[in-house]
């Protein structure tokens, strides 16, 4: 599995944002997609979207469900906790 603890059913999801240039995301289940302006990665928590500037992957681990991304960070969203087949693209062009 991965994840020693649970809540809710889920990985426990944690969001730590230090001074908008580091953040934190505990309970990753899979990256969808990155580039210099956002990451988008599916959560225990549903799908979290990371807007910004000159955004990297610092650190990643699925098997700990950890991620660290580096850059200015703009936005943190959230979209609905339901997940379709296909991941973002198929939600963006359907």
């Amino acid at each position: 599995m991965g994840f020693d603890e649970r809540e809710g059913g889920g990985a426990v999801h944690h969001v730590i944002l230090e001074g908008r240039e580091r953040l934190s995301v505990s309970g990753v289940e899979e990256v969808e997609r990155f580039d210099e302006e956002s990451v988008v990665m599916e959560t225990s928590q549903g799908t979290l979207i990371v807007s910004g500037q000159g955004l990297h992957i610092e650190q990643l681990s699925l098997d700990g469900g950890e991620l660290r991304v580096e850059g200015t960070i703009d936005a943190l969203s959230y979209e609905d906790g339901r997940r379709e087949r296909g991941g973002f693209f198929s939600r963006l062009l359907g």
